[in-house]
């Protein structure tokens, strides 16, 4: 299978994820917010901030989906491997707040460390496209 679309197929796939992870955050905050990790979910106005994550991440899949389908690949690349950041600092808050490290590890860190791959895959795709020299328009005699 070529580079290119190993690269769409995984960047579609954690669009998606990114999508309904986020979408069920704002529709369904008390039932989602145990799969997020931390021992416990927020009580009173708490619970608003639970909507926040989950539109910070439809928001986050929603600037990868506009990449990926306008054929900007190589930003989508850069994109992917900030965005990645999101999902590393909510693994680092449920370890730092005494969640669930299985959750930690195996829902953010995955995500995150599967966002860097593809990050760098499609760096690494569109390398060539990036380096190559600018070939001057054929001139009019």
């Amino acid at each position: 299978m070529a580079l290119k679309k190993i690269n769409t197929v995984l960047a579609a796939a954690l669009i998606l994820f990114i999508l309904w992870f986020g979408t069920e955050f704002v529709l369904n905050p008390e039932t989602t917010a145990p799969g997020f990790g931390l021992p416990s979910r927020p009580s009173g106005d708490g619970g608003g901030f639970l909507i926040i994550k989950g539109i910070r991440d439809v928001v986050l899949a929603l600037v990868l989906g506009i990449l990926l389908v306008t054929g900007h690949r190589r930003a989508l690349g850069w994109v992917l491997l900030v965005e990645a950041l999101a999902a590393y600092g909510d693994m680092t808050t449920v370890l730092a707040h005494h969640g669930s490290v299985a959750t930690a590890l195996g829902v953010h860190g995955l995500t995150a460390t599967l966002m860097v791959v593809n990050g760098l895959l499609m760096m690494r795709e569109t390398r060539k496209v990036a380096a190559a020299p600018a070939t001057p328009a054929p001139q009019p005699a």
